[in-house]
């Protein structure tokens, strides 16, 4: 079933017949094989299942196969025992037609377009047969490919949405990954898809449709509200491996304590097909049926596309309201909600993120792709930022807003949940590499644009420009290029979001320490800063971390770090996405050879020491250990080749911690998990996702974990486990084989994560200063456009505002990221001529006017809460050409 189609395979048409459709009979079929399900469920102890039983008997008596004639008796005997209607206490049934077509999976984008108009084309059948059907559509991409290649079809469904039939729901580009995405990647999903559909079929979603992925983030409650959407369905956590979720109808409370009420469809699909059995197990799976009395039923053939069938539509049409079972109704999502809404006093609340207890190995599956995304969310970052300073700059530069919405596309098309997670074909992956080489690309192109308008008019020789587009002052090593293609280490300052010309000659490190590189006669390496001291023994573990200041150990007693380690990893079924709990049994220490450390880089603005790994007869691995002057952590460049079947590699770091819970980033904030097994919600989580850090911390001191492109990890005890490679077969048998680059970093501090800096830390790591050629001369003094007054607040994107009155107006998006209420001030050097706050789809909030005092906006901030502000810049000077 999860195999890679085979390319050559064909099929031959032997035979092909006219036939005679006999409505008749088919209706009395239908009849009868409704009334057996009725007899089968419910049961022997039910009079209504022996009333279906000796109806069916009865039809059957009087019906002679070969005298049409005797057909309308049978009818009548069927029409009679459906016709018997329910009482006023019957739970009701929401059906809508649905087809879930995964954008790509087992098969190619370019077949989704097929699939797309095959099962739509359908659907506009059954919806001009059928006019109390309804069909429940999402994914804007999908549409936008039939626009593009199926015109006609199009327009029937813009016209099919006018009289309600067609719904489009969901809001965003495509049924993304709820894990793997940055928060920025997931506004843009809903921006992207919102924005279509307004256009398109002149409204914008109410509902968020997401029955199909891994595991849903504590930051989706707050991202849904402020894009203008209330309610969500799903249904994929009834797929847990281990714990049933309570729930069918409750209210979801995210992060920043934003809710909104969800439903799963207590059939626990998305592609029924209209049975009897499916409509009765629907009420009695209910686990809030107590609380409200409404249900959702998705029926039609969903993954690979179809849809409803007239057959669907017409089993569930008969059990419109028959006693004995649910009320059947032909009904909408809004419909649904309304009913769940007006139901909603007694229901519950779940807070935090909706883990699902399956699949947890799409967070590590194809290295490559989770490289690719981290890459590109950052390229696409940086690219928007350094062009809203050439837009304020220049007067000339035009704002490449459609380059960066198609590339923008291309990566949130990546992020659906059969691609970003690894779970699909070969050819899938290769197109999805293909993606990100392009945005990659076009990326650099946009980013030199942008810097040569920002150099434009600059006197003199051509220069560097050394970037920073985080919002806070760095001062780090960076290697600048020279003349004769070589490269010199260089200690810089650069202000927060803006640049700084590269430095002529190397400078002082005064009053920085510089670093220390030592060997030992036994073969370990000693790197020290001043700020932390790094041991590593002769095969490259790491055998002592210790916070200068303090004394501080970090590695626990009688422990290593930088351990790798392999495991067996051979889950139950589903190859590329699970990880089963029992791989951890198989737990094998990967041991170097003494002798392989040597010292790379030897002290001063940066030292380093490297070593070989031979961690199987056919995989290896060479790491630089590497240690900067004034910087708080030591960094892993790591190179894998990698050629295993069914392995499992991660790297292990047993820290002189004790913690009851970790910390996690996540879009937008971070939260806490389990470091114990004491219940089976906490044993569910033997490995989770994380974004660009980790963190276990007692009272006045902790350890962060930090990478550049990974995602699994896991803090078991004291034992924090970064998620490196796996080898599964199926349904791509060349998954992860070959070379690999990542860096991780290792980060002890004093105090808590927030106070010690983690979080700017990790931001580093993940957008390194940009060294840009300058056309001509570079700038002769640094320069920044905006900085923040609290360390709390994060200054994540600074992009055009996608309606833009003379391309004039920018959207700023700050979140706090330490879990506090805090005030703050924005500054800014740019123009501003006007500030207002917005929600994420860059409406203005009319009550949302910021004054401007000293080029300073003052801003308030509840905990992990994410704002935007729509800044409108001054016409810039008339520069000359």
């Amino acid at each position: 079933m999860i195999a890679a189609p085979d390319p050559e395979k064909m099929f031959q048409v032997s035979r092909a017949e006219l036939a005679t459709f006999h409505r008749d009979v088919y209706k009395l079929l239908v009849d009868l094989e409704l009334l057996l399900g009725i007899a089968k469920g419910l049961g022997e102890d039910n009079q209504r299942s022996f009333q279906a039983l000796y109806t069916a008997n009865q039809m059957v008596n009087v019906c002679d196969p070969a005298q049409p004639e005797t057909f309308p008796m049978a009818q009548d005997l069927a029409s009679r025992f459906f016709g018997q209607r329910g009482g006023e206490s019957q739970h009701t049934i929401h059906a809508m037609g649905h087809c879930h077509i995964d954008t790509a999976w087992l098969w190619p984008f370019k077949e989704t377009v097929r699939k797309c108009a095959r099962s739509w084309v359908t659907a506009v059948q059954l919806m001009e047969r059928n006019p109390e059907f309804i069909f429940a559509c999402s994914q804007a991409q999908q549409l936008q490919w039939v626009k593009n290649h199926y015109p006609g079809l199009h327009a029937r469904l813009q016209e099919f949405a006018c009289r309600g039939q067609f719904v489009p729901v969901g809001g965003t580009w495509v049924e993304m990954d709820g894990n793997l995405p940055s928060g920025e990647a997931m506004v843009r999903q809903f921006l992207q898809g919102q924005n279509f559909f307004l256009q398109e079929f002149g409204k914008m979603c109410s509902q968020f449709w997401l029955p199909d992925t891994f595991g849903y983030s504590a930051q989706l409650p707050q991202i849904m509200r402020s894009c203008g959407i209330t309610h969500f369905l799903t249904q994929k956590l009834s797929w847990n491996l281990v714990n049933s979720f309570p729930h069918h109808t409750f209210f979801w409370e995210g992060l920043d304590g934003s809710r909104v009420l969800v439903h799963f469809p207590p059939g626990d699909s998305y592609g029924m097909e209209g049975t009897v059995e499916e409509v009765l197990k629907t009420v009695t799976k209910n686990r809030d049926k107590g609380r409200t009395n409404h249900s959702a039923f998705l029926f039609g053939f969903g993954d690979g596309g179809g849809g409803p069938t007239q057959t669907m539509v017409d089993r569930l049409t008969r059990l419109c309201n028959t006693d004995g079972l649910p009320r059947v109704q032909l009904s909408s999502p809004a419909r649904l909600f309304s009913a769940l809404e007006s139901d909603s006093g007694q229901l519950c609340t779940w807070v935090g993120e909706l883990f699902l207890e399956l699949h947890n190995g799409t967070y590590t599956t194809h290295a490559q792709i989770k490289k690719g995304n981290r890459e590109c969310e950052r390229i696409l970052h940086d690219v928007e930022l350094l062009s809203s300073l050439a837009l304020a700059r220049s007067a000339q530069f035009l704002y490449p807003a459609t380059q960066l919405q198609d590339l923008w596309r291309l990566l949130l098309l990546n992020q659906f949940h059969d691609v970003v997670t690894g779970s699909c074909i070969q050819l899938v992956a290769e197109e999805a590499m293909c993606h990100y080489e392009d945005i990659r690309s076009h990326g650099n192109t946009l980013l030199s644009a942008a810097a040569a308008a920002l150099c434009a008019g600059e006197p003199g020789p051509e220069g560097l420009l050394i970037v920073n587009t985080l919002p806070w002052k760095r001062t780090e090593v960076l290697a600048l290029p020279r003349s004769g293609g070589a490269h010199s280490l260089a200690l810089v300052t650069v202000p927060s979001m803006g640049y700084a010309p590269a430095p002529t000659s190397l400078q002082p490190l005064l009053p920085q320490q510089p670093v220390f590189v030592v060997q030992e006669t036994d073969g370990s390496v000693t790197l020290d800063n001043g700020i932390i001291r790094v041991r590593l023994d002769p095969t490259g573990c790491l055998t002592s971390l210790v916070l200068v200041a303090s004394g501080r150990e970090t590695i626990a007693e009688g422990a290593v770090g930088n351990q790798f380690v392999l495991f067996d990893d051979v889950p139950l079924y589903w190859d590329a996405w699970d990880v089963m709990d029992y791989h951890l049994e198989t737990r094998k220490p990967v041991l170097g050879q003494a002798g392989t450390l040597a010292v790379g880089t030897e002290g001063g603005v940066r030292g380093s020491a490297w070593f070989l790994l031979q961690i199987s007869p056919n995989s290896r691995l060479s790491q630089e250990v590497v240690l900067d002057v004034g910087c708080p952590y030591v960094r892993f460049h790591t190179e894998v080749h990698w050629h295993e079947a069914h392995k499992f590699l991660k790297v292990e770091f047993p820290a002189r911690v004790r913690s009851p819970q970790a910390t996690y980033e996540i879009q937008f904030g971070h939260l806490q998990r389990p470091t114990h097994c004491n219940t089976s919600w906490d044993w569910a989580r033997f490995e989770v996702w994380a974004h660009r850090w980790m963190d276990l911390s007692e009272h006045g001191f902790g350890l962060a974990l930090l990478n550049d492109c990974k995602y699994g990890a896991s803090v078991r005890g004291n034992v924090l486990s970064l998620s490196l490679l796996r080898a599964p077969k199926a349904p791509d048998a060349t998954a992860d084989m070959g070379r690999h680059e990542f860096t991780y970093a290792l980060m002890p501090h004093k105090g808590s994560l927030q106070d010690a800096g983690v979080i700017r830390a990790a931001y580093s790591l993940n957008f390194p200063l940009l060294v840009l050629p300058a056309p001509g001369p570079a700038p002769a003094a640094a320069w920044s456009a905006f900085s923040v007054s609290s360390p709390a607040v994060v200054l994540e994107t600074v992009k055009q505002a996608e309606t833009s009155p003379q391309g004039r107006t920018l959207v700023l998006r700050l979140y706090e990221a330490h879990g506090s209420h805090v005030d703050c001030w924005l500054h800014t050097s740019l123009p501003v001529q006007e500030a207002v706050l917005c929600d994420l789809l860059e409406q203005r909030d009319p009550a949302g006017h910021l004054p401007l005092r000293d080029a300073r906006l003052k801003l308030t901030f509840s905990p992990f809460q994410v704002r935007s502000l729509l800044l409108v810049l001054q016409p810039p000077p008339n520069l000359s050409p």
